[in-house]
């Protein structure tokens, strides 16, 4: 390993300072150990319920000044893209018949 590789391994916390594998780096390996073994489907559902419960959710005002700023901006997009696509087929009908 080169003083460059070392120095960018230092940098993600991957070897201290001596070189040395890091907590961290250890406790990532753990981690990458643990997600290799399967979860029975009564322990993923129970997980699943605790993660939903930490999500952020939009309140109701929220949701509808989301959905109406998203239909808006369908309904512009799609007037556009029409406008110009009418716009260019008028274009190149009056210069072929010129």
């Amino acid at each position: 390993m080169n003083r460059e590789q070392k120095r960018m391994m230092q940098r993600k916390g991957q070897v201290g300072a001596d070189g040395a594998a890091s907590r961290r780096a250890a406790a990532t390996e753990t981690a990458a150990r643990r997600r290799n073994q399967r979860a029975t489907p009564r322990e993923f559902f129970t997980q699943v319920r605790e993660e939903m419960r930490q999500v952020a959710w939009p309140t109701r005002p929220e949701t509808i000044n989301y959905t109406s700023i998203v239909g808006f901006v369908l309904i512009f997009m799609t007037a556009l893209i029409f406008g110009l696509g009418l716009g260019f087929s008028h274009f190149v009908s009056y210069l072929f018949q010129k």
